[in-house]
């Protein structure tokens, strides 16, 4: 992302993107249209937060399920307040959103989920968004 806001490539990204051009990506690739997120491309190996572009809003966390340590990171981040509240993927789901509101969530694993996962009354709390299985 460093090089797409050197080259500009951020504000063009916006702008097809407000003119309806569909915009996608795994892992980084999903996180990277948020405002925030966890990932571990900033230090090989280590879980950290990352600014993203900001189009949509809140934190994203690729990967809930399929890597060990994600899920309890991402909530401490959270509940320490390093990230926002946020929307998490297992491996295998796409969050569909129109504009900036999630519209559907799409699985090709039967049992994977998405989560709001958010801080309330001091905990954090997670909603599995159910996905609809594609096969």
């Amino acid at each position: 992302m460093t090089l797409w806001k050197a080259w500009n490539l951020d504000a063009v990204l916006r702008e097809v993107w407000e003119r309806g051009t569909v915009l996608c990506g795994l892992s980084a690739g999903s996180l990277c249209w948020f405002e925030e997120g966890l990932s571990d491309s900033v230090i090989p190996g280590q879980y950290a937060e990352l600014k993203g572009l900001g189009f949509l809003p809140g934190s994203h966390c690729p990967h809930y399920d399929g890597e060990r340590g994600r899920r309890p990171i991402y909530q401490q981040c959270i509940s320490t307040g390093k990230l926002a509240d946020g929307v998490a993927a297992d491996d295998g789901v796409a969050l569909h959103y129109i504009g900036t509101q999630l519209a559907r969530v799409v699985s090709s694993r039967p049992e994977a989920k998405a989560y709001r996962v958010y801080l309330e009354d001091e905990h954090v709390r997670e909603e599995a968004i159910a996905a609809q299985y594609l096969g």
